[in-house]
């Protein structure tokens, strides 16, 4: 038995009674938003993920940690295909959303990729305001209506924590930003195209801790609307963040579980030496 490694962090427990606005996501008969089943990854004759079993529930925080390496940022990019971006990749098996395989031949890409959005761990700001910023992909999508642009730049903001300190700069670069404020820019920017699922690639990663911290803070808040899969390399960020969980090794799904029983009770001797620091 490992010693429990964040007794000094306060846990954070999502609330079972998270309340669904389900005018937004309509409920379709079954809890489990996503469904990976016996999802491989290839790249060239190199396989990235071997058979990967999930289920992700809708209006879910789920965290997948594991090392450098281990096929946490390919999987991520597998559920909205932007793995579909490199030559000469393949998969087997299936992702459903929502009971639709996102690899059937029917999907539209570009519609898949606005319902899951992505954010990088390097926040990078197109060269315009703050606002322009998260007005882009909007405007992209044909929306023109100045007041309906105000609208949702400023729900957005507000939904990513930002609001407050950017709503008397909003026609500043986004440059003068710093590297935290960038990061929950990025969000905001998914937010306003009002996605389903957000998938969050180590988005703290090179961030200060209070930034760390609002970003993480953030999480809990935002599955009120949305269904969170967060990636991290950081086995205490993992537990902090205190959700459901999937350790990720050499591309392959070693162990899940809530927080607490991954890293108070591993089942696998692998899990145990990652959550201990003996790796990773």
């Amino acid at each position: 038995m490992i010693p429990e490694p964040m007794g000094d962090i306060e846990t954070v427990k999502a609330k079972d009674s998270a309340e669904r606005n389900n005018n937004r996501i309509p409920e379709r008969g079954s809890a489990v938003k996503i469904q990976v089943r016996d999802f491989s990854f290839f790249y060239g004759d190199h396989q990235a993920l071997r058979n990967i079993n999930l289920e992700i529930k809708r209006n879910q925080l789920f965290t997948i940690m594991g090392p450098s390496g281990s096929g946490k940022t390919t999987f991520l990019r597998a559920i909205n295909r932007l793995g579909d971006l490199i030559p000469n990749t393949r998969h087997k098996g299936s992702i459903r959303i929502d009971g639709v395989d996102v690899y059937d031949s029917g999907i539209d890409i570009t519609e898949l990729r606005r319902n899951a959005g992505m954010v990088f761990a390097l926040p990078v700001p197109l060269p315009m305001s703050i606002f322009d910023n998260v007005a882009y992909g909007l405007r992209m999508q044909g929306t023109r209506n100045r007041k309906k642009l105000e609208e949702i730049v400023e729900k957005a903001l507000q939904d990513a924590i930002l609001w407050d300190e950017v709503k008397d700069r909003l026609s500043d670069n986004a440059s003068r930003l710093s590297g935290g404020q960038l990061q929950r820019l990025s969000i905001a920017r998914v937010l306003a195209l009002e996605p389903e699922i957000i998938l969050l690639d180590e988005p703290t990663s090179g961030l200060d801790p209070i930034s760390t911290f609002k970003i993480e803070e953030l999480l809990w808040k935002l599955i009120d609307r949305y269904t969170v899969i967060m990636v991290t390399h950081n086995p205490l960020q993992a537990a902090r963040i205190d959700s459901d969980t999937a350790f990720f090794l050499t591309g392959e799904v070693v162990e899940t579980g809530s927080a607490y029983d991954i890293f108070t009770r591993p089942k696998d001797k692998r899990t145990e030496d990652y959550v201990s620091g003996k790796f990773g």
